[in-house]
């Protein structure tokens, strides 16, 4: 029997919504008070991928902000309100997003999304856009204690579409990432890995196996060679 992807694994954040640079806002945003603030490249070099927990937890390891365990909790609450409201006025799918998952689906590939996001910021955003039917399973950020590069997020999807659709193997799926953490995460997970360059450029992607600049750049066959093992 020939190899077979059976599912497509999406991160959210800058493969799905063009939503870093909000969430960076949200965070300086909820750092003002403390008299901190992230540049967009130590965001992009340090933080990016990271959940807002560990977001929070590695500004204090840098020595960028003092909080005690109530601290912590009140930042997180509070850059997550102001995201929410960010999203809900700025957030959209990205270009070429909805015909790459009516792709999938039309070839009878389940779809999941693996994410450091919060599960509300996620269900938020695919009810505004309408995307809630096209996923079998979200894994977020309250679902994992480590995230990415740790493949614990990608076993757990797996594990899921799994119950849900009788046994996967990792093999039998791809990961749509953005970046080189996720990218790292999903390999560490033996899945397969394509890169889209909404982030980072093409050469922080090189651990991929396939680099794309838009999701609907990529077809059926696409998907099929990285099961066989193909060059593209």
């Amino acid at each position: 029997m020939k190899p077979m992807i059976k599912a497509v694994i999406m991160d959210f954040d800058g493969v799905i919504t063009d939503s870093e640079m909000l969430h960076l806002e949200a965070f300086n945003l909820a750092l003002a008070r403390f008299g901190v603030h992230i540049s967009t490249q130590q965001y992009m070099d340090r933080y990016l991928g990271l959940t807002d927990r560990e977001c929070v937890a590695a500004l204090i390891s840098d020595g960028m902000l003092r909080l005690d365990a109530s601290g912590i909790d009140q930042l997180v609450a509070q850059k997550k309100h102001i995201y929410a409201d960010l999203a809900a006025a700025q957030s959209r799918p990205i270009d070429g997003v909805v015909p790459f998952l009516e792709m999938v689906r039309a070839n009878q590939i389940q779809l999941a999304i693996c994410s450091g996001a919060l599960r509300q910021e996620i269900d938020a955003f695919l009810h505004r856009a309408g995307l809630v039917a096209y996923f079998d399973v979200i894994v977020s950020a309250e679902d994992v204690t480590k995230g990415k590069p740790d493949p614990q997020g990608f076993v757990l999807a797996l594990d899921r579409l799994s119950a849900k659709v009788g046994s996967l193997m990792p093999q039998e799926c791809v990961v749509v990432e953005d970046s080189h953490w996720g990218l790292a995460a999903a390999r560490a997970a033996g899945m397969h890995t394509i890169a889209v360059t909404n982030t980072y450029p093409p050469q922080q992607l090189a651990q991929a196996e396939l680099i794309v600049a838009r999701l609907d750049q990529l077809g059926i066959q696409d998907l099929r060679r990285l099961a066989s093992g193909a060059e593209h």
